[in-house]
């Protein structure tokens, strides 16, 4: 375990990756901001925790409410004083269902969580690591393969997706002058309750269904805690990390 004292904020930390990540970063030593809806899934996330030289501070946010957001990132502030990684994660999709039937709230839940919440997050990180010292920070954002191709059904969380890329590389110019390096991991297949419908046999592009191959979540954290330690003059710009057998070159 790495022996410091710096700060991560994860959101969605209630779950999935988000929650695996979280755990990762505060055995590493690192006091983690856990930030997500559901306070009952954040609190299991604390009890998962093994002894660490790194806090956890839980915070229920909607990330896609621009108060909370202020709040949650005013409270990490004021509790540990500075902010050295977020950990853009939050995110939610619509029913797979075809286009043309999906409502018009089906399609802004979406873009506000996955797409609007990470931006708002980065403004306030952003905020706070432009004015701190020692000056900087790490912004990891949480892209998919989506983020290059579509599964069948599934326009809002691709087009999302494909709209953080944009929002990374925007994070990675502006922040440059600043000391603040932007990051994304495009994940594939982790073994989280998201993908569960991959091992019971997931759509393809031909119309078939298909068991697609998972790989273990810890690698996913373990690649997180990797792009957070890097000194702040280098930078994982993208990262594809996937299930070695599953269905992605050659989609669709």
């Amino acid at each position: 375990m790495a022996s410091h004292s710096k700060i991560a904020l994860v959101t969605g930390a209630g779950s999935g990756i988000r929650r695996a990540a979280s755990l990762a970063l505060h055995a590493d030593g690192y006091s983690v901001v856990l930030a997500g809806r559901r306070v009952d899934q954040l609190n299991e996330t604390v009890a998962r925790a093994n002894v660490s030289e790194g806090k956890l501070l839980v915070v229920p946010t909607d990330v896609g409410q621009p108060a909370q957001v202020r709040a949650l990132f005013a409270g990490t502030k004021k509790t540990f004083g500075r902010l050295d990684v977020l950990f853009n994660n939050a995110g939610i999709s619509a029913p797979g269902i075809p286009m043309e039937d999906l409502s018009y709230e089906h399609w802004t839940e979406v873009v506000n969580v996955n797409l609007t919440g990470s931006f708002l997050c980065a403004q306030e990180a952003i905020r706070i690591m432009k004015a701190q010292e020692p000056r900087g920070g790490r912004i990891i954002n949480n892209g998919s393969l989506s983020a290059y191709v579509p599964r069948p059904n599934s326009a809002p969380y691709t087009a999302t997706k494909h709209a953080i890329t944009g929002l990374t590389k925007s994070i990675s110019l502006d922040g440059r002058e600043h000391d603040i390096a932007c990051s994304q991991i495009d994940i594939g297949n982790a073994v989280t309750e998201m993908s569960e419908r991959m091992a019971s046999g997931a759509r393809q592009a031909n119309g078939t269904s298909m068991v697609e191959p998972r790989m273990d979540v810890r690698h996913v954290a373990d690649a997180i805690v990797f792009m957070a330690n890097l000194p702040l003059d280098a930078n994982v710009q993208f990262m594809t990390l996937m299930a070695t057998k599953m269905p992605y070159v050659g989609r669709g």
